[in-house]
């Protein structure tokens, strides 16, 4: 059994770095919140239902249509939103992380709400959207039928029917055998359109100039 260092044996670490327990990890500056495990996952209760909403209102409405289905003032309210949640989560602390999540979610339920009263037609079931890297989205369909109940919403969307997917997939014999040998593989999801003005800020420190937009 190994012995305990004795007390003289501890030399203080350098200047800047970070500890769990004691012990040094690195001297990246994580935001507060991820300090600790209990933190961090209090935290990360936060942001799993915001992220479930999100997702939810994407399969409902579409990738990245929801927030051009409203009108200028509430849009420019949710983007605003979105910036001081990241902040929170990018620079926050726990309390920034639970706060500005909340209210992510309840901007994600206006626009929700807002769409649903002008009439905006929600995404056809038989549509299924994902985004490219280079933040095209691209919609799945059984047949050229389907391929009419794709809606753009001002977005660049290119649709692709099954038989034209099999097209694809057999002259990319290497993906093919890359999914066949690893049964339930699946692409990382990728970022959103250039088109959102977020893009534009992706690590600012400087604060927002309103309090509570939502």
């Amino acid at each position: 059994m190994a012995k305990a260092p004795k007390k003289h044996d501890f030399k203080p670490w350098p200047p800047g770095t970070r500890t769990h327990f004691g012990v040094p990890t690195t001297d990246r500056d994580f935001p507060d919140w991820h300090m600790t495990p209990g933190t961090y996952i209090a935290g990360r209760e936060h942001l799993d239902d915001l992220d479930m909403l999100a997702i939810q209102m994407e399969e409902k409405w579409g990738r990245d249509r929801l927030r051009l289905l409203v009108d200028r003032d509430l849009r420019e309210r949710f983007d605003r939103q979105r910036y001081k949640t990241n902040q929170a989560i990018w620079k926050g602390n726990l309390q920034d992380v639970k706060i500005e999540a909340d209210r992510m979610m309840k901007a994600w339920r206006a626009l929700d709400r807002a769409a649903e009263a002008a009439g905006a037609h929600e995404l056809a079931p038989e549509v299924w959207e994902t985004v490219t890297p280079d933040g095209t989205v691209v919609a799945v369909v059984r047949n050229d039928v389907d391929a009419r109940l794709v809606v753009a919403q001002g977005r660049h969307v290119e649709v692709y029917t099954m038989s034209e997917v099999g097209r694809l997939l057999a002259n990319y014999p290497t993906l093919a055998a890359v999914k066949a040998s690893f049964p339930g593989c699946q692409v990382e999801r990728v970022s959103g359109p250039p088109r959102d003005p977020l893009d534009a800020i992706p690590d600012s420190k400087a604060p927002i100039d309103d309090p509570m937009p939502f």
